[in-house]
């Protein structure tokens, strides 16, 4: 099926527009709390992320997501929808003269809730497997909500008041768009995919406590190996990687953000050997705790934390 580009000068009055909201390099904080503008000068490596659930729109230059054996490509054609926690890899292409600029709808599921519960009243859902990330062509009516939302953007005004209003719309292209289904089917979390859900749940709440996979299976309700099996079809890695993994993001969170040392984020996120925390920090991240640290300083601008909210590198 041939592909339909958005307007070109949808896209550049976009473009525009984000470049005025988001001087900054780094995370720039809109008056909307769920809505953050981002703006990188530079390319990113190939860096290990977890997104919050939401919706990243790119509006220029390109990111590459890679979980497993698939890439997820996020640039001013596609956007990114992801609706559980996953762990991935991504690097960025941008440049100073071209920089990427994107938005970043934290999903609000009262939100999200409301809109699956009228569009279920009003047509028949078509079964669709869910999924816990993907790409998706961004489209005429979906670009269109987007301009509209960025022009509103431009007063406060306009911004608190009509601005909740506008992300709902695009809301609403997104789950009714070409694998809205998927994503609806992840957010009413039917199936095997809802015990999954509820145990990546857990782990977020509860990462600092000693889990093993025993509990977390009895918190699905399956046997450890149905469960080890599943949570790798929804993550694409184990079930002790996505613990693993949780603590890690955490810990640096708290490095970045809190500036507490490494010593310290070890003991908060759950680890008890320093030893082994930081070998794993760095396996992960490919730096100690304390050049990783210092170098997500130096290279994003960190917004405070919104409630529930989990730490990116960048989106």
């Amino acid at each position: 099926m041939t592909r339909k580009h958005i307007d070109p000068a949808i896209q550049q009055r976009m473009v525009t527009l984000l470049q005025a909201l988001a001087p900054l390099e780094g995370y720039n904080l809109t008056v909307l709390p769920d809505v953050r503008l981002l703006r990188s000068n530079r390319p990113l490596s190939r860096t290990p992320v977890l997104y919050d659930p939401g919706i990243v729109i790119v509006c220029q230059g390109r990111k590459r997501g890679f979980l497993g054996d698939t890439v997820y490509v996020y640039d001013a054609q596609h956007y990114l929808a992801v609706s559980v926690p996953v762990p991935f890899s991504m690097e960025t292409e941008a440049s100073a003269a071209k920089p990427l600029l994107a938005i970043y709808f934290r999903l609000d599921f009262k939100v999200a809730a409301d809109l699956l519960l009228q569009l279920d009243e009003r047509e028949s859902t078509v079964p669709a497997r869910p999924h816990g990330m993907m790409s998706s062509p961004l489209g005429g009516r979906l670009s269109a909500s987007v301009l509209r939302f960025l022009e509103a953007m431009q007063t406060p005004l306009e911004a608190e008041l009509l601005g909740p209003a506008l992300v709902r719309e695009i809301y609403f292209h997104v789950l009714t768009g070409e694998q809205g289904g998927s994503l609806r089917a992840a957010l009413t979390a039917q199936g095997q995919f809802a015990r999954i859900a509820r145990v990546i749940r857990k782990i977020h709440a509860c990462y600092r406590e000693p889990l093993d996979v025993e509990q977390l299976a009895l918190e699905a309700s399956m046997s450890v190996p149905s469960f080890h099996s599943h949570f790798k079809t929804v993550t694409s890695t184990s079930p002790m990687q996505y613990l693993k993994s949780t603590r890690l993001h955490q810990a640096r969170l708290l490095m970045v953000r809190n500036e507490v040392t490494a010593a310290l984020a070890c003991v908060q996120v759950g680890y008890e050997s320093a030893s082994q925390f930081s070998r794993e920090f760095k396996r992960l991240f490919g730096r100690s705790p304390v050049e990783e640290a210092e170098r997500m300083r130096k290279t994003f601008a960190v917004p405070p934390p919104a409630p529930g909210s989990i730490f990116v590198a960048s989106h």
